[in-house]
């Protein structure tokens, strides 16, 4: 399935193609704060709809996770970063994704913190 999403003043638009089968709610010190439910995808699922100088990029701790969001509204759409095997994934805010009912999605959580 093709979904559409966005930051809250659209300057940060995409399309990302899959099946939602569930979430990750992580209490890291910047998840915890943002409030984000993660799905996680190859990149290449990912397609920017507004260029890639449209948004800010904040790294943190080991510097190995992209943290996008928009200067302007400051939500947060997605992250980037490359999993255990070096292939590059996003993450994606599915609460930035139109029209899906949250409360259908199960959602692991994920002790963060520990790592």
């Amino acid at each position: 399935m093709k979904y559409q999403g966005s930051c809250h003043c659209g300057k940060i638009a995409f399309e990302v193609e899959g099946e939602i089968d569930g979430a990750l709610s992580c209490n890291c010190s910047i998840c915890q704060r943002k409030g984000s439910l993660l799905w996680f995808m190859p990149r290449t699922a990912l397609n920017l709809l507004t260029p890639e100088n449209a948004m800010s990029t904040y790294t943190f701790n080991k510097h190995v996770i992209k943290h996008h969001f928009c200067p302007d509204c400051g939500i947060h759409p997605f992250g980037e970063g490359t999993d255990p095997n070096g292939n590059v994934m996003a993450a994606i805010n599915i609460r930035c994704i139109e029209n899906i009912d949250l409360t259908t999605i199960p959602v692991q959580h994920y002790d963060g913190r520990a790592y």
